[in-house]
């Protein structure tokens, strides 16, 4: 299987955990750690239900991978997430020192910061990510966010 094949099959399953995500009432967002070519985490945003603003679905897989890898640094794994990284969890994602991030639909509203700057494409930051792919499964991604937000409104 090639790179795109690969990246789409795990994006697939980081989608999978959006859906999850969306039935419990969460903003769907999915999220998926893999090293290996094994998933070692996976999430979906929590932070209604979990009443913690920082339960975002990428650094709930980042907590569960570092349990489960016995380490706070997660080296040489991949993170698949449906959209892209907060600010909050791309410092997290560098602390980790996760090898490769790929994801799904970004933001290109003015307003939002990661389209002013992005913390993951700042190769001046010490441990920055060393391969960023996104717009993997791109308009799956998108539209499960835009219908979330359209019933909601």
């Amino acid at each position: 299987m090639n790179k795109i094949n690969i990246d789409n099959y795990w994006m697939k399953k980081a989608l999978n955990q959006a859906y999850f995500g969306k039935k419990n009432g969460e903003i769907p967002i999915g999220s998926i750690l893999i090293k290996n070519n094994k998933i070692i985490s996976a999430s979906f945003n929590s932070c209604i239900s979990l009443l913690d603003t920082s339960a975002h679905a990428e650094i709930l897989a980042i907590r569960q991978g570092g349990k489960i890898l016995k380490n706070y640094r997660l080296y040489n794994t991949t993170l698949y997430v449906t959209h892209e990284p907060c600010v909050m969890c791309s410092a997290a994602i560098i602390s980790a020192r996760i090898y490769r991030i790929v994801y799904g639909s970004y933001s290109s509203k003015k307003y939002n910061f990661s389209y002013f700057m992005n913390l993951l494409y700042i190769h001046k930051i010490k441990h920055h990510l060393k391969d960023i792919t996104s717009g993997i499964l791109f308009h799956e991604c998108s539209n499960l966010l835009k219908e979330f937000f359209k019933k909601k409104r």
